[in-house]
């Protein structure tokens, strides 16, 4: 995966001091991401699609690859040390630009290491430049790991309206 990496845009310390090279994902980067969910354990896998998928392919990796670079935006994550993909963190605008959804996944032997933490605080920087007003997250009430970050990271939970399996954390940007 060395010669996955390219054309770093910027370098993230965790918490635990792993140090992260992420960038933008592109077209190119498909077939990393597929092999990248493999290492994703299942129940981080069910939380990021909300739904069950044994297997990432090809029809949920198109939209975190083809991407506008601005409205909508994947970035990969790779271990400084090793060049490995451990983490992808999404960013989705709304069309004028009000609200922002991001998702975030962690390969299983990297989590705990303050990745997430890092990814998270990148997607919210990389909002606040486009002018985004609020940062938004999906989760499933069972993700107590995913909530307990984001209330870290300043996120205020609300009930997500029609499904009460499900709660959207808000963060105000401006």
């Amino acid at each position: 995966m060395n010669d996955q990496i390219q054309d770093i845009a910027y370098r993230l310390n965790t918490r635990s001091g792993v140090v992260i090279d992420a960038r933008p994902a592109v077209p190119g980067d498909e077939a990393a991401l597929e092999t990248f969910f493999d290492k994703v354990s299942d129940e981080d896998r069910r939380f990021r699609f909300l739904t069950a998928h044994r297997h990432v392919g090809h029809e949920q990796l198109k939209p975190m690859v083809e991407v506008d670079h601005f409205r909508s935006e994947t970035f990969l994550a790779f271990d400084d040390a090793n060049k490995e993909l451990v983490a992808t963190g999404m960013l989705a605008c709304d069309n004028d630009l009000d609200t922002a959804e991001v998702a975030i996944s962690v390969r299983a032997d990297y989590k705990g290491k303050g990745v997430a933490w890092a990814v998270l605080g990148l997607l919210a920087e990389e909002a606040k430049k486009r002018g985004v007003r609020e940062v938004i997250s999906i989760e499933d009430r069972d993700n107590h790991e995913a909530i307990a970050l984001e209330r870290e990271r300043g996120f205020v939970p609300r009930a997500c309206e029609g499904d009460a399996h499900l709660v959207i954390l808000a963060k105000t940007l401006r």
